[in-house]
């Protein structure tokens, strides 16, 4: 079978979610390269668009060149800046965070591009490689940063605040998903699998506490944002029907949430009870049964019907194995509904928090 490659798109996506994530740090082809996210206005669409892309400083500039690695034609976020100057850049810093801020874009042209091209390439013979594979001569744009005003300032600051709180909050869930993992399968070192509903009491409460934590993260999260998006009208009246889009969408993550939370109070209530009943001895008769030669397969959601075989009656479920299920099904779509909402979010809010505001003509 032919491995499937991911897309450009497709591609992008993942080392702008890793770059945001690890504070400017991803991994692959990238690794070790000075690596930026660079957010244009679309020059037909007018919606944000983010590509990653390799920088040189050069002084109190950025350098970004069109290379498309060595296709025939400019990458469409060159066209985009051609049309529209103003554009968002996210940058990794020293210390892990990541620093967001609104430039101008300008190409550079003539000797001081071939000058400032050379040395990308000595530094990188990739860019080499590129410029020798196409006719066209590569561009060379410099970002240069907007100086902005207090409230330009603030919104920057909101913007970096909420691409750390979407990654501690995707963090936290994908360490949750883990547990909660870890603990229906219950792999020992031995590779045995407990069977789902076995009772771990100590753990099941412990897995409890994280998901209620993570749920009163996200809906305070929420609300907080709910508050937020009224100011966010007034300032960037466009953004309206994004805003009305993210509204609907909490409440959305909230119904999940809360089914959650009720999934998991009754899950917890099962192990307990699973638990009791074992200590008070009233699980001998599946070991008597056992020990009869009754073949019990615990290691599945349900336990084997022997019925057929003629070999015995069919055991009952193990206790807790369909609120179980549930529980996995609604952790991922949470999981997939919340990583919609946050990269849907981020692509709409981030640029107009940190662009500045259009001048007045």
């Amino acid at each position: 079978m032919t491995e499937q490659r991911p897309g450009p798109s497709d591609f992008n996506k993942q080392v702008i979610e890793e770059f945001r994530a690890n504070g400017g740090a991803v991994g692959g082809m990238f690794e070790g390269a000075p690596l930026i996210l660079l957010t244009t206005t679309g020059a037909r669409s007018g919606r944000p668009h983010t590509n990653p892309a390799v920088y040189l400083r050069d002084r109190e500039r950025i350098l970004v060149f069109g290379s498309n690695a060595g296709r025939p034609k400019n990458p469409d976020w060159y066209h985009n800046l051609l049309a529209a100057p103003r554009c968002t850049v996210e940058i990794g810093t020293e210390d892990g965070r990541i620093d967001t801020y609104a430039a101008t874009a300008e190409p550079v042209e003539g000797e001081e591009r071939d000058r400032l091209y050379a040395i990308q390439c000595a530094r990188d013979p990739a860019f080499a490689a590129y410029q020798a594979g196409t006719s066209r001569t590569i561009p060379v744009i410099a970002l240069t940063r907007v100086a902005i005003t207090a409230d330009e300032e603030r919104n920057q600051a909101i913007a970096q605040f909420l691409l750390r709180v979407h990654a501690e909050l995707r963090a936290d869930l994908a360490a949750i998903r883990t547990e909660v993992e870890d603990y229906f399968t219950a792999r020992q070192v031995t590779g045995q699998v407990i069977p789902y509903g076995t009772a771990r009491p100590r753990l099941s409460r412990r897995l409890a506490q994280h998901c209620l934590l993570f749920c009163d993260a996200l809906h305070g999260h929420h609300t907080n944002e709910d508050r937020a998006f009224a100011d966010f009208e007034k300032q960037f009246p466009h953004l309206a029907p994004a805003l009305d889009r993210l509204r609907k969408e909490h409440r959305v993550v909230a119904e999940a949430v809360s089914e959650l939370q009720a999934l998991l109070a009754t899950l917890t209530s099962e192990a307990d009870d699973v638990s009791a009943d074992i200590s008070a001895g009233i699980s001998t008769d599946v070991s008597s049964d056992m020990s009869a030669g009754i073949s019990t397969d615990m290691s599945a959601p349900e336990a084997r019907d022997t019925t057929a075989s003629g070999t015995g009656p069919t055991p009952a479920p193990v206790p807790g194995t369909t609120i179980s299920a549930t529980f996995l099904a609604d952790l991922e779509r949470l999981a997939s509904q919340l990583e919609e909402h946050f990269a849907y979010e981020e692509a709409r809010l981030i640029p107009a928090l940190t662009a500045a505001p259009p001048r007045a003509r």
